[in-house]
């Protein structure tokens, strides 16, 4: 038997689909829910997959720079219309348009090497929390709206 749990981000993010025949080639954006579900085949000394607290100090910082910043495709000509002074929350993807497929898997891959390399996450209280190397990542599940996600995984 598998062990599973998820842990969740929320972020606010922008897109704009240059390959797209309709209005998501536009500017528009996305109040994301980000899930990761990790998996087990045994529990921890505390009784637990990992501790939500591990998986969190791994990845926030990776995911938040999602948070409120715009994606797009390098190859869209729009991208050489925008202020020098919006590069700080702006995302090229090379050649790629910024899909919520697109972003699973580029998320999906990252908590994955993550959890391959392990390590230990030291919280602003001076707690240590390690992230353990056993656990398997299943998938990364991305909403776009309410009604429509994608999911990335094995």
């Amino acid at each position: 038997m598998i062990y599973r749990v998820c842990k969740s981000f929320e972020i606010e993010n922008g897109h704009m689909l240059s390959k797209h025949p309709g209005r998501c080639r536009m500017p528009h954006g996305h109040s994301r829910k980000v899930e990761l579900v990790i998996a087990s085949d045994h529990l921890d000394d505390n009784e637990m997959v990992c501790d939500f607290k591990s998986l969190k100090l791994a990845v926030e910082t990776y995911i938040d720079q999602y948070d409120h910043a715009l994606m797009i495709n390098s190859d869209d000509p729009f991208l050489k219309t925008i202020p020098e002074q919006y590069s700080e929350r702006l995302i090229v993807l090379e050649g790629e348009d910024p899909t919520t497929e697109v972003l699973a898997k580029r998320i999906y891959d990252y908590v994955a090497q993550q959890i391959k390399a392990g390590g230990s996450y030291t919280d602003p209280n001076g707690h240590v929390f390690t992230l353990p190397t056993h656990l398997t990542l299943e998938r990364v599940r991305v909403s776009e709206t309410s009604s429509s996600w994608a999911e990335y995984g094995i």
